[in-house]
Protein backbone atom coordinates (compact mmCIF):
# COMPACT_ATOMS: atom_id res chain seq x y z
CA UNK A 1 0.00 0.00 0.00
CA UNK A 2 1.41 3.36 -1.04
CA UNK A 3 0.47 6.29 1.21
CA UNK A 4 0.80 10.01 0.42
CA UNK A 5 0.17 12.62 3.11
CA UNK A 6 -0.69 16.28 2.63
CA UNK A 7 -2.15 19.20 4.54
CA UNK A 8 0.66 20.05 6.91
CA UNK A 9 1.79 23.59 7.46
CA UNK A 10 2.57 26.31 9.96
CA UNK A 11 -0.14 27.64 12.27
CA UNK A 12 -0.33 29.63 15.46
CA UNK A 13 -1.37 28.24 18.81
CA UNK A 14 -5.07 27.51 18.84
CA UNK A 15 -5.20 27.11 15.08
CA UNK A 16 -6.48 24.19 13.02
CA UNK A 17 -5.23 21.95 10.25
CA UNK A 18 -6.65 18.97 8.42
CA UNK A 19 -4.24 16.31 7.23
CA UNK A 20 -5.07 13.94 4.40
CA UNK A 21 -3.58 10.63 3.36
CA UNK A 22 -4.41 9.06 0.03
CA UNK A 23 -3.83 5.32 -0.21
CA UNK A 24 -3.18 3.29 -3.34
CA UNK A 25 -5.68 0.77 -2.00
CA UNK A 26 -7.97 0.52 0.98
CA UNK A 27 -6.64 -0.97 4.20
CA UNK A 28 -8.72 -2.21 7.12
CA UNK A 29 -6.70 -0.25 9.66
CA UNK A 30 -5.29 3.22 9.10
CA UNK A 31 -3.83 5.76 11.44
CA UNK A 32 -1.50 8.64 12.14
CA UNK A 33 1.67 8.82 14.15
CA UNK A 34 4.07 11.68 14.67
CA UNK A 35 7.66 12.29 15.51
CA UNK A 36 9.42 15.45 16.61
CA UNK A 37 13.21 15.92 16.51
CA UNK A 38 14.83 14.23 19.48
CA UNK A 39 11.57 12.64 20.60
CA UNK A 40 10.12 9.16 20.40
CA UNK A 41 7.51 8.26 17.84
CA UNK A 42 3.97 8.71 19.15
CA UNK A 43 0.76 7.15 17.98
CA UNK A 44 -1.84 9.88 17.43
CA UNK A 45 -5.02 8.18 16.25
CA UNK A 46 -6.19 5.08 14.44
CA UNK A 47 -9.40 3.88 12.83
CA UNK A 48 -10.69 0.54 11.63
CA UNK A 49 -13.29 -0.41 9.06
CA UNK A 50 -15.19 -2.09 11.91
CA UNK A 51 -15.86 1.39 13.32
CA UNK A 52 -13.28 1.20 16.08
CA UNK A 53 -11.22 4.29 16.81
CA UNK A 54 -8.35 4.95 19.16
CA UNK A 55 -6.80 8.24 20.22
CA UNK A 56 -3.75 9.15 22.22
CA UNK A 57 -4.69 10.85 25.47
CA UNK A 58 -2.90 14.03 24.46
CA UNK A 59 -5.15 14.60 21.43
CA UNK A 60 -8.55 13.53 22.76
CA UNK A 61 -11.24 16.18 22.25
CA UNK A 62 -8.93 18.14 19.93
CA UNK A 63 -8.28 15.80 16.98
CA UNK A 64 -10.70 13.72 14.96
CA UNK A 65 -9.77 10.85 12.65
CA UNK A 66 -11.99 9.79 9.77
CA UNK A 67 -11.76 7.56 6.72
CA UNK A 68 -13.46 7.72 3.34
CA UNK A 69 -13.03 4.35 1.65
CA UNK A 70 -14.68 5.56 -1.57
CA UNK A 71 -11.84 8.08 -1.90
CA UNK A 72 -9.23 5.83 -0.29
CA UNK A 73 -8.44 8.76 1.96
CA UNK A 74 -7.71 9.10 5.65
CA UNK A 75 -8.14 12.42 7.44
CA UNK A 76 -6.99 13.94 10.68
CA UNK A 77 -8.80 17.10 11.72
CA UNK A 78 -6.68 18.93 14.28
CA UNK A 79 -8.10 21.75 16.38
CA UNK A 80 -6.73 23.86 19.20
CA UNK A 81 -3.19 23.08 18.17
CA UNK A 82 -0.40 23.48 20.71
CA UNK A 83 3.36 23.96 20.26
CA UNK A 84 3.92 20.40 21.51
CA UNK A 85 1.92 19.15 18.50
CA UNK A 86 4.80 20.23 16.26
CA UNK A 87 6.38 17.36 14.36
CA UNK A 88 6.30 15.23 11.26
CA UNK A 89 2.98 13.46 10.89
CA UNK A 90 2.90 10.10 9.14
CA UNK A 91 0.07 8.00 7.79
CA UNK A 92 0.10 4.27 8.52
CA UNK A 93 -1.90 1.30 7.29
CA UNK A 94 -2.37 -2.42 7.85
CA UNK A 95 -4.72 -4.98 6.42
CA UNK A 96 -4.96 -6.82 9.73
CA UNK A 97 -8.60 -7.13 10.78
CA UNK A 98 -8.25 -6.14 14.39
CA UNK A 99 -9.35 -3.15 16.47
CA UNK A 100 -7.86 0.30 15.97
CA UNK A 101 -6.02 0.01 19.28
CA UNK A 102 -3.87 -2.70 17.70
CA UNK A 103 -2.59 -0.26 15.06
CA UNK A 104 -1.88 2.32 17.75
CA UNK A 105 0.36 -0.18 19.53
CA UNK A 106 2.05 -1.13 16.28
CA UNK A 107 2.74 2.48 15.33
CA UNK A 108 4.40 3.06 18.69
CA UNK A 109 6.44 -0.12 18.72
CA UNK A 110 7.88 -1.82 15.66
CA UNK A 111 5.82 0.21 13.18
CA UNK A 112 2.88 -0.51 10.92
CA UNK A 113 3.19 -2.57 7.76
CA UNK A 114 2.91 0.56 5.60
CA UNK A 115 3.68 4.22 6.22
CA UNK A 116 4.04 7.38 4.16
CA UNK A 117 6.75 10.00 3.85
CA UNK A 118 5.11 12.40 6.27
CA UNK A 119 3.86 15.98 6.33
CA UNK A 120 5.29 18.64 8.64
CA UNK A 121 3.14 20.43 11.20
CA UNK A 122 4.57 23.44 12.99
CA UNK A 123 2.70 25.26 15.73
CA UNK A 124 4.14 28.54 16.94
CA UNK A 125 3.19 30.69 19.89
Amino acid sequence: VHLVESGGGSVQVGGSLTLSCVASENAFLMGWFRQAPGKEREGVAAIGDDGSVSYADFVKDRFKISKDNAKRTLYLQMNNLKPEDTGMYYCAAEGTRLKAAYLMRRMESDGADYSGQGTQVTVSS
